[in-house]
């Protein structure tokens, strides 16, 4: 499987602020020490292109956000101050969800080792979100012919709210969000299918939740492209998260999604979005079983191809 990563690209954070920056570059590492995923596979994600952004975000704001004229108020609501370093590692994130999704196309599944920047609307940033970069990549793979109907799965624990608005009206984008009822944002968009949990859920609450509105999605929407934002914020431990959900249950929430996308045959993106525990090791042990779930399958799938049977009838088995 191939990972696209950007954990060198570092924004200059105080020491005390919440986003958990030291997380992309514990992942990379995990997941190397782990042979989850060979070195040869992994890739430093490229830049995106600034007109590419302007496929989903309006031009003043990509300007602001190049030029560094992004008003005060503008940079308080994404959380970052403004910064070269905030600028490149946003590009570079967008870039990498880019990079998984044309990979996927081929290998049928890869990751972004960051990205799920799903607050970002079209105008603007919130929520530690710049660019919007399964917004971006669905509108990259659909100009380039990759994918025409699209579904977004984002199982982070905060709504897809900019994603929401961005596809609102668009019937080839269908956008389910699961997230906590009464977490960030609080004031909710519309997407095509919210479901919403009450604080303190469970594992035995949301799994069975997700494989009923996950079927839902697919048959409703029978996708060609899935991207994926697998957050580790619904974990119980997370100080913005608010469900109750083990580190064992995301990572069946992992398979239950991956599994049944590469059973019907679907090419899907991952993304890891958040994930704000204070024990950073157990973000990094989440987002690690994500990417162990999707390298589990690539090999399946290898394996299947390897073991199945050659025919040797010239006019077809």
């Amino acid at each position: 499987m191939l990972a696209f990563y950007s954990d060198h690209f570092v924004l200059p954070l105080p020491a005390d602020h919440k986003f958990p920056m030291a997380k992309y570059a514990r992942l990379r590492e995990r997941i190397l020490d782990r042979g989850i995923v060979a070195p040869d596979r992994l890739f430093e994600a490229p830049a995106v292109e600034w007109d590419d952004l302007r496929l989903v975000h309006t031009p003043a704001y990509v300007d602001a956000v190049a030029s560094g004229t992004l008003p005060r108020e503008a940079q308080r609501r994404i959380g970052f101050p403004w910064s070269p370093e905030m600028v490149e590692r946003s590009r570079r994130s967008v870039g990498a969800t880019i990079a998984a999704a044309r990979a996927a196309l081929v290998h049928g599944l890869a990751a972004n080792l960051a990205g799920g920047t799903h607050h970002a609307y079209a105008d603007r940033g919130e929520g530690f979100c710049v660019f919007n970069d399964v917004a971006v990549a669905a509108r990259v793979l659909q100009r380039e012919g990759g994918a025409a109907r699209i579904a977004v799965v984002d199982c982070d624990v905060h709504q897809g709210n900019g994603t929401a608005v961005i596809f609102q009206g668009d019937p080839s984008v269908f956008t389910f969000s699961m997230h906590g009822a009464r977490n960030f944002p609080f004031r909710k968009e519309a997407s095509d299918l919210d479901v919403a949990l009450e604080d303190g859920a469970t594992d035995a609450d949301y799994l069975p939740l997700l494989a009923r509105h996950l079927e839902d999605v697919l048959e409703r929407h029978r996708p060609d492209f899935v991207f994926y934002l697998a957050g580790a914020d619904p974990y119980e431990g997370d100080r913005l998260g608010r469900l109750g959900m083990t580190i064992d249950g995301l990572r069946e929430r992992d398979e239950l999604v991956l599994g049944r996308c590469r059973a019907l045959g679907l090419p899907v993106a991952v993304t890891m979005s958040g994930g704000y525990a204070t024990d950073i090791d157990a973000i990094v042990t989440i987002h690690a079983n994500t990417i162990a779930a999707a390298a589990a399958l690539c090999t399946r799938d290898l394996v299947a191809r390897d073991t199945e049977p050659t025919c040797h009838n010239a006019s077809g088995c």
